[in-house]
């Protein structure tokens, strides 16, 4: 595929009449990355207009990738450079849309994200694992079929229509990212269907020498959750919620690290500064994630925010919390504007935390928390005083919206309480993607 990828920017750069684009979703995890590739190399090689030039975009910037670590894992383990990939800051589909030169294919996904809504009249094909969301009309192909990965319905095509371009490259890449997105195959996890297995048993006889599944599993789930390479701000944007209530923005990121290991960062309250600062966030709580020898989550806290009143708050209502009683004992940190905990109890994901902070949002804009004005760095918060309040004054958090990241349901829920089957503990909260996320979650993912 290597030389089918350097390949593809050069028809943009002359100008070629015809862009056949085919499109990712927004989240742009491994199996929207390889979906996009494996289906443009397909069409590539098979569309009756060889005049068309096809082009796999991924739909995010190319300064989001480093935080996509499975995808970045795949491409090295194939000899394959992110330097090759299009990206989706790299392309005007709106510019060649008024030039009359787009035609667009999407893949693990079938509905296109209000910013986009002109491109419409140009998707000609739809191949995605979802439910249709999007009206049949004529002209449109769609492929659409609940299996557990949108791979196996590429490579279903691949090798019912062109099974000769199937070389071990391809193939490796297509079964990591079913094995990945089915729970290595396993039954008791929910995810994998009978079409996904058939078609991972076709690639692994067609070539005999790829790695064991369990290897190509483990070493994806650990690339995906990998932070060690990441700068704070990066680790901080991987997995990030926002809430709102009134004028304060509260972040919660995820961070699948052991919270000694993150405040012994250099630099880390400058971080946590400028990364609200440049966002306007008022609090920023971090949970960080790791794994006991028995699989067992082990969850800590941090709740940052440069103005006294309002950090020591957020730690209260924390503290205080007894649905879920989150049990936290106090850990020495390294600045006093931020305030560590150790989490007792495991099973409160974030998921589970999220309504505490949701309640003291509540709290807060109805006037009940100590301060009448919230002055920081970078803005003034006014607060009606206590005991001023008019009735229906306290507001619901309103929604804020952000550009997507993947869902990791690692932080949407414990597989331990509700008795699931013993597997690995990233692959047991993998089939937690299915949960609806509660409260006013901001950063919905597409998956």
């Amino acid at each position: 595929m290597e030389p089918f990828l350097r390949g593809c920017m050069t028809p943009l750069e002359r100008g070629a009449p015809s862009i056949h684009v085919v499109l990712g979703n927004e989240a742009c995890d491994l199996d929207s990355m390889v979906s996009a590739i494996a289906f443009a190399y397909f069409l590539s090689k098979t569309a009756l207009d060889q005049k068309a030039a096809f082009v796999p975009v991924l739909n995010i910037p190319r300064s989001e990738f480093p935080l996509r670590g499975e995808c970045m894992f795949l491409l090295r383990e194939n000899c394959l450079s992110e330097d090759l990939l299009v990206f989706r800051d790299e392309i005007d589909l709106h510019g060649l849309h008024r030039d009359g030169r787009l035609v667009l294919t999407l893949v693990d996904h079938n509905v296109l994200p209000r910013g986009d809504s002109a491109l419409e009249d140009v998707v000609t094909e739809v191949v995605d694992h979802r439910r249709l969301e999007r009206p049949l009309t004529p002209g449109l192909a769609v492929t659409t079929e609940p299996v557990g990965s949108c791979a196996t319905l590429v490579t279903e095509r691949i090798i019912r229509k062109a099974p000769d371009i199937l070389d071990r490259q391809l193939a490796y890449v297509l079964r990591s990212t079913i094995l990945l997105d089915c729970i290595n195959m396993a039954p008791e996890a929910g995810k994998v269907t009978p079409k996904d297995t058939e078609y991972v048993t076709t690639l692994e006889s067609r070539f005999t020498d790829l790695p064991p599944r369990a290897v190509v599993f483990d070493s994806l789930q650990r690339a995906k959750f990998d932070v060690s390479g990441l700068t704070i701000e990066q680790m901080l944007r991987k997995d990030l919620k926002v809430l709102s209530g009134g004028d304060i923005l509260l972040a919660i990121s995820a961070v699948y690290l052991r919270l000694e290991e993150l405040l012994a960062r250099p630099g880390l309250k400058e971080g946590f500064e400028e990364f609200c600062r440049a966002r306007g966030y008022s609090v920023l709580v971090v949970m960080t994630i790791a794994f006991e020898q028995k699989s067992e989550p082990f969850r800590q806290l941090a709740v940052y925010s440069p103005h006294c009143n309002l950090r020591e708050s957020v730690s209260r209502a924390l503290e205080e919390s007894e649905t879920p009683l989150l049990q936290l004992m106090p850990l020495i940190s390294p600045d006093s504007e931020i305030v560590a905990y150790h989490q007792g109890n495991g099973q409160a994901s974030r998921k589970k935390v999220l309504p505490v902070i949701v309640d003291f949002l509540k709290a807060w804009e109805a006037g009940r928390s100590d301060p009448a004005v919230v002055s920081w760095g970078w803005g003034t918060v006014s607060r009606v005083p206590r005991g001023q309040e008019e009735d229906g004054e306290e507001a619901a958090c309103d929604e804020v919206y952000l550009p997507p990241t993947p869902m990791n349901s690692l932080v949407e829920g414990c597989p331990l309480e509700g008795g699931l089957p013993k597997l690995s503990q990233e692959a047991i909260l993998e089939r937690f993607d299915k949960m609806a996320a509660e409260g006013p979650v901001v950063d919905s993912s597409n998956h």
